[in-house]
């Protein structure tokens, strides 16, 4: 009689594109995973705020797909109706003058929101929302987790996957082997002020979307131009990383301010509108597709995200995945 190996355990901590993506692989590989998250939702930085009568996209903006790997993916979840090809009429802002922008490139959004990729692959996993993940350890060869919200999750791992932002993640490493952050030590995350400006009437702007340089702010988007979008006229308006780093412990109606006075210089008065900001702390890494993701064998741990493999939608799916198959291959 033979007997079958027991099913390997894995947990992975965030629910962002490469963590679930990695745990979509991981689990169609015959690994049992569980996947934590602290948010309500899934999805990351490919976010979605919802207001009333209206909604913005207010982490990435489109992505764009270049490997085959991740193209095939993406003609998944076209075929799934999640994704969506989006032809925004776009502008650059530079040295004080607009220019038209001339780019061939295909740009894809998610449908009816940013964060719809992320919900699909989060349909068949367990999903834990609102379990902050503040400590871990090894315990005689297994991974034990502790929850802020819960405590000790009642459950040990034989792997763990750290899909998280990189100071996140060098917090939660460090606690078991501080070579993890030496290795990892070049890595560097900058923050993005976002405001999101709600109108009760379409505004007459000679533009979908917007690259701004030599600003305070990097990008204009009406949300509205991408296909499927309901609701008022809503713009959304990214500072740019060097600012925003420089400006992150600002309080937010200082930085609000500080936007809009320059939105209002390039055009968009926002006087009229709804205003909301918010601060993402970590949102654009390495712009380095290499090394992709990490594993550490000798603890039987995996290190994900965009910040390891160039910065986009899509290095953070292929991240994950990626890494999904070093582990079945470990």
């Amino acid at each position: 009689m033979t007997h079958s190996s027991p099913q390997k355990t894995i947990a992975i901590i965030g629910a962002g594109l490469s963590g679930l993506s990695c745990a979509t692989k991981l689990q169609a590989q015959g690994f049992k995973v569980q996947v934590f998250e602290k948010s309500r939702g899934p999805s990351g930085r490919m976010s979605t705020r919802n207001g009333k009568d209206w909604t913005a996209d207010h982490g990435a903006q489109y992505f764009t797909a270049r490997d085959p790997l991740f193209i095939e993916e993406l003609n998944n979840w076209i075929n799934a109706g999640i994704s969506a090809a989006w032809h925004p009429h776009i502008k650059v802002f530079e040295n004080g003058q607009w220019h038209e922008r001339a780019s061939t490139e295909k740009r894809y959004v998610g449908i009816p929101a940013m964060n719809s990729p992320g919900k699909y692959l989060a349909e068949n996993l367990p999903m834990h929302f609102n379990q902050t993940i503040d400590q871990i350890d090894r315990q005689d060869g297994q991974w034990v987790i502790h929850s802020l919200e819960s405590g000790n999750i009642n459950q040990q791992f034989d792997w763990l996957v750290l899909a998280l932002p990189a100071v996140q993640t060098f917090t939660l490493s460090n606690l078991v082997d501080k070579s993890v952050e030496k290795a990892d030590a070049q890595f560097k995350m900058m923050g993005c002020w976002t405001v999101i400006a709600s109108f009760a009437e379409k505004l007459n702007m000679p533009f979908d979307a917007a690259f701004i340089n030599d600003e305070i702010i990097g990008w204009i988007c009406r949300n509205n131009s991408k296909p499927a979008r309901q609701g008022l006229e809503t713009w959304t308006i990214h500072a740019n990383p060097q600012w925003s780093q420089q400006s992150i412990e600002l309080e937010k109606e200082e930085a609000g301010k500080r936007l809009l006075e320059c939105a209002k210089r390039l055009g968009l008065d926002c006087q009229n509108a709804q205003i909301f900001l918010h601060r993402w702390r970590y949102a654009s890494g390495s712009i380095d597709a290499k090394p992709g993701f990490r594993a550490y064998q000798h603890l039987k741990l995996g290190l994900c995200g965009d910040w390891l493999h160039g910065g986009r939608v899509e290095g953070a799916w292929l991240s994950g995945y990626q890494l999904a198959l070093q582990i079945k291959n470990e």
